[in-house]
């Protein structure tokens, strides 16, 4: 039994009783109100974020006398666009409920609910989660379904996706509690283990949302440090994907083993959790050093092979473009090569050179990059800007853009303020819109004009003779140094 007062009641840490997000908690809350009013809303929201198996209370008349029970339980499919159901009042005491029938049925039905959903075996399911101030809900939905496709590029599937507009954002959970209860709720509902936000949660926020709801949280930044760990190929991409994971532990280290430092700070107190703390930040930092030192080196070699392009006196094209834009399998059509290419966000992740031959029997060196995207990790740019050195080598980029996304002009703007910040913007950039065989002609020709930009199919190679002839002529135009202007 817990006691409290007028205010509220303060309940014990519940984290020994059942941590499943697949059952409820195996406890029932039945508390007083001294005021004639049935649930409120906190009730319901505790109801849901602690997953009880029943919440009540006990009405009393103005005499303080019990009068009603109010009770509610949670629902495996939502009622009225509610997780829960409120039962009608019962008369104080003619309680007859049989509650371990009530909360037995219910799990079999949320279990039996849960195993509709078609998932694999050890697949995470994740609610996609999106705070928004925009009025625009169609920008909200786009930003959504771009974190679906890097949930589905991770192995992850998506069970659910929430937005909200809130006034303001809450400081600890990032979404209002009663939005958090919902998200309890449709993870009891679709048997979800993980959420996913779709902004940079701080580490206190992410701690405080995943001991709220039992369920693992991870912010857009770490669902993109875990495609580019399980894409990476080269050891130069490992070594940089490893580098950006470490910057982005680093502080959340910090913050995770705050709680250690205070059991054994102070004067006499300096005990192992903040030992703990110091070793494990030094360690991280000393591996950054070494996995820097290795990056180093790669780069030198690097280095070399573009040195002995040079001496090739061969141009060098680049294509570069949103992730999923079609990059590879144009490379790949261009060079009859076969680079991996798939429809999933950042297939390619180590850059491929191939040699590129034009109708008039001219050479160049063509490129393929990794893909951009919006809000581009900080800690991602930084470390694979030794892959993004192959760019300052270019004599012309390609910009290559998915005519048939209907975001492309919100891709265009992020692929070209990334240029923007990497002091690209001085290399010649031809725009060509990719997949033009997947939208109507008439819409094709609105937009290469809308954009001075060209069309093709990257899958079709007879669409390919104005991309190569636009690229040989801004070529031949380049006034670069005398061996360039002898290369082409």
């Amino acid at each position: 039994m817990v006691v409290g007062d007028q205010k509220g009641i303060l309940l014990p840490d519940l984290s020994r009783y059942r941590s499943s997000i697949a059952r409820l908690r195996g406890l029932r809350c039945l508390h007083t109100h001294l005021i004639e009013e049935g649930l409120n809303e906190e009730d319901l929201t505790d109801l849901a974020l602690l997953r009880l198996d029943l919440m009540g209370t006990i009405v009393v008349d103005k005499k303080g006398l019990p009068r009603y029970y109010h009770l509610a339980h949670l629902l495996p499919i939502n009622e009225n666009g509610h997780g829960w159901r409120i039962l009608k009042p019962i008369p104080y005491g003619q309680l007859q409920i049989k509650f371990d029938q009530l909360i037995s049925a219910l799990e079999e039905e949320f279990q039996r609910v849960q195993k509709t959903h078609s998932v694999k075996e050890n697949k995470d399911r994740a609610i996609l989660i999106h705070v928004s101030d925009s009025k625009a809900k169609i920008e909200a939905e786009t930003s959504l379904k771009e974190l679906s496709a890097l949930a589905n590029t991770a192995g992850v599937e998506t069970v659910d996706k929430v937005i909200q507009k809130p006034k303001y954002i809450n400081p600890r959970f990032f979404i209002g509690k009663g939005k958090l209860a919902e998200v309890v709720i449709r993870a009891l509902q679709t048997g979800a283990n993980l959420v996913i936000f779709d902004h940079e949660l701080n580490p206190s926020q992410a701690n405080a949302i995943a001991n709220f709801t039992d369920l693992r949280v991870i912010d857009r930044t770490q669902l993109i440090l875990d495609i580019f760990a399980q894409r990476a190929k080269s050891r130069e991409g490992k070594i940089q994907v490893e580098m950006a994971q470490l910057k982005y532990l680093l502080p959340r280290l910090v913050k995770q083993d705050a709680s250690m430092s205070r059991l054994a700070g102070g004067i006499g107190g300096r005990g192992p959790g903040e030992t703990k703390l110091e070793i494990d930040r030094r360690r991280i930092k000393e591996k950054l050093h070494r996995l820097q030192k290795e990056l180093k080196s790669i780069q030198a070699q690097r280095m070399q092979r573009r040195i002995k392009r040079r001496r090739m006196q061969l141009p060098i094209i680049s294509i570069i473009g949103y992730t999923n834009a079609g990059k590879s399998t144009l490379l790949n059509t261009l060079t009859k090569s076969d680079i991996l290419a798939e429809n999933r966000l950042f297939a390619t992740l180590d850059p491929t050179s191939r040699r590129l031959r034009f109708p008039s029997e001219k050479e160049a060196i063509i490129t393929d990059t990794v893909g951009f995207i919006r809000n581009l990790p900080k800690d991602l740019m930084d470390a694979f800007s030794a892959t993004l050195e192959e760019l300052y080598e270019a004599h012309i980029l390609i910009h290559l853009i998915d005519i048939s996304n209907p975001s492309f002009p919100d891709h265009i703007t992020s692929v070209e303020e990334i240029l923007s910040q990497l002091q690209l913007i001085h290399i010649p950039i031809l725009r060509v819109f990719n997949k033009k065989d997947l939208v109507s002609k008439e819409y094709v020709k609105q937009q290469c004009k809308r954009y001075n930009a060209i069309a093709i199919s990257a899958l079709k190679p007879e669409t390919l003779l104005p991309l190569l002839e636009k690229t040989e002529k801004i070529l031949g135009k380049l006034a670069y140094s005398k061996v360039f202007r002898s290369a082409v």
